[in-house]
């Protein structure tokens, strides 16, 4: 295994900051990660599992071991009359993933098309986007203890899947490296195009005959409508959570923000973060090279150059900023290191 040293982490993270890491290391097999977490020169430092990079922010060089995880393949290991198992490499990119189970149409997923990163990255952050998250097709996965190099099954439950939150950035936080992952989709679909603005993109489209490869070509019209191309412009995507509140806090808000824009759930209201920074003149504006997107507030943005340091500081003052008009506190979504 080559191990590097000193090695700039700038393509390997999609806000492209350019720290460095002290040692670099992509592993292809599980045989190559227990090889390279036994390297003596490496045992005493911290490490850092990446995957695609498109959920962190970097705001200085890294002290340690960095492991870029790709692990590949896609195969089926079980089916039954309704469902399919499919179980997927930890290194492959999850947008390419999706892409194979629409073109087999294997039904679950099309809602979390383009959806930047890797398959093993996906469960640490349960990912998710117009009102489908990766909770809802995933079976378990498989992950390889860092410390003892022992080998871990996680079923659905034992991930204590949550919003945007899982057990891996929690209690078991830096302890696993996410090896496959094994997700239970339909043979049949049942579409779910009620949130955001699928349907009226579906109406555009023309479309008469829903499938899930319309679902999937819509979110990633709206997608790219909304969101800029990491490979043009550094970003994370979705920086912020959308902040859940309850009913009666909700009612105390509407009566003050008529036009607040919101998603009722089962117990709870959930706040569209992007309006709340909105409202607060955030968006579009730039600092440096740093900023927040124009057509997205929930997006900030490394134009060029800007440091780690840089965005995280605009992350906080906008946190300031939505707290102070609305006594609600805004959590990031992305991972700082």
């Amino acid at each position: 295994m080559d191990i590097l040293e000193n090695s700039s982490l700038k393509d390997f993270n999609t806000f492209h900051i350019d720290v460095s890491a002290r040692f670099f290391c992509q592993f292809n097999t599980v045989e190559n990660l227990k090889e390279v977490l036994s390297e003596k020169k490496t045992e005493n430092y911290d490490r850092l599992i990446l995957g695609g990079g498109s959920n962190l922010l970097l705001t200085k060089n890294f002290d340690g071991l960095v492991l870029r995880n790709n692990i590949r393949g896609i195969s089926i290991t079980n089916e039954d009359k309704d469902h399919v198992y499919i179980n997927v490499g930890g290194g492959e990119v999850w947008h390419q993933f999706v892409m194979y189970c629409i073109e087999n149409n294997y039904a679950g997923i099309e809602n979390l098309s383009l959806i930047p990163g890797s398959v093993g990255a996906g469960p640490l952050q349960n990912i998710g986007a117009y009102g489908v998250e990766l909770k809802d097709v995933f079976y378990e996965l498989e992950a390889l203890h860092i410390r003892n190099k022992t080998k871990k099954t996680f079923s659905n439950a034992e991930c204590k899947f949550a919003y945007r939150d899982s057990v891996f950035k929690n209690e078991e936080k830096g302890k696993y490296v996410i090896t496959s992952a094994t997700f239970r989709l339909n043979k049949q679909a049942k579409f779910n195009t009620a949130y955001g603005a699928i349907q009226k993109e579906l109406e555009a489209m023309g479309i008469k005959e829903l499938s899930i490869k319309d679902v999937s070509r819509a979110v990633i019209n709206i997608r790219r409508s909304k969101l800029p191309d990491p490979t043009k412009i550094g970003n994370a995507g979705s920086f912020f959570k959308n902040p859940e509140v309850p009913k009666e806090k909700y009612e105390d808000l509407k009566k003050i923000f008529p036009d607040i824009v919101a998603y009722p759930q089962v117990n709870n209201v959930k706040l569209a973060a992007g309006w709340l920074i909105e409202q607060c003149g955030w968006k579009g504006k730039t600092f440096g090279d740093a900023g927040v997107h124009k057509n997205q507030s929930l997006v900030l943005v490394n134009y060029g150059n800007a440091k780690g340091e840089e965005i995280y500081n605009l992350s906080q003052r906008i946190i300031d900023s939505v707290f102070e008009r609305f006594q609600l506190v805004l959590e990031r979504e992305v991972n700082i290191i």
